[in-house]
């Protein structure tokens, strides 16, 4: 069988976003928590290794949140809900992983999805920006599902295949991610798409994410960007 299409993360897979992403939280902490601000600052927003140490080891956003930045319940759900416009005010620049514009070249004769946490307005720049739109037919970032659908919830993958298609009935498909919740959003849609369905799951960790100590393992993992020409190239 060959790929009836590739849908992405955004953050940490096609980017490096951790700069702006860093950025924009404190900017949140500042409004909703400003005790976690200046020298009460959490450990894991004062530097680039630390965030990835948190990012990576969260189960998810609220996680994130809560056990590592130290917001309340209360407070995490305020900020998740000023995530979207934050970062449409953040003007941090991001990038490509290098070589990510080479991999979606080799194969854009296959459609490309993104299901994403990040903001569609923002992905849709970035990908004009740096000339690589075209392969991507559809878009789903958080301001696209509800705060209760958000991944590893299938529905941002149903939405974006109907996106694309006009239907659900695609067979074959690869989700590339970076963290763990990628690949447990990657089982979920292939539970609800069902039947004879397979959605391979890859771990981008070339942006430092440790698969090997998950529970939900990944099928393939990418060391480094140009890994994804040997793994994408095996299905498509």
């Amino acid at each position: 069988m060959k790929l009836d299409a590739i849908l992405w993360d955004y953050d940490g897979t096609l980017v490096n976003s951790v700069p702006k992403n860093m950025d924009i939280t404190k900017d949140i902490l500042s409004i909703v928590a400003p005790h976690l601000t200046g020298e009460f600052l959490p450990k894991y927003l004062r530097d680039e290794a630390s965030y990835h140490e948190a990012n990576h080891g969260a189960k998810n956003w609220q996680e994130l949140y809560v056990d590592y930045y130290g917001l309340t319940h209360e407070e995490m759900l305020i900020a998740g809900g000023m995530w979207a416009e934050h970062q449409e005010k953040n003007t941090t620049e991001v990038m490509l992983f290098e070589g990510i514009k080479d991999v979606v070249t080799e194969f854009a004769y296959l459609p490309h999805g993104i299901c994403s946490q990040n903001s569609q307005s923002n992905i849709r720049r970035l990908l004009e920006k740096n000339g690589v739109a075209d392969p991507f037919k559809a878009i789903v970032g958080y301001d696209d599902v509800s705060s209760c659908n958000q991944k590893p919830d299938a529905f941002g993958g149903i939405k974006c295949l109907e996106s694309i298609f006009g239907h659900i009935n695609s067979r074959y498909l690869m989700y590339i991610g970076d963290h763990e919740a990628d690949v447990k959003f990657a089982r979920n849609l292939q539970l609800t798409l069902g039947g004879d369905a397979k959605v391979i799951a890859v771990t981008a960790a070339y942006s430092r994410s440790e698969p090997e100590s998950w529970e939900y393992r990944p099928d393939h993992t990418a060391h480094r960007v140009e890994d994804l020409f040997e793994i994408i190239g095996k299905y498509a």
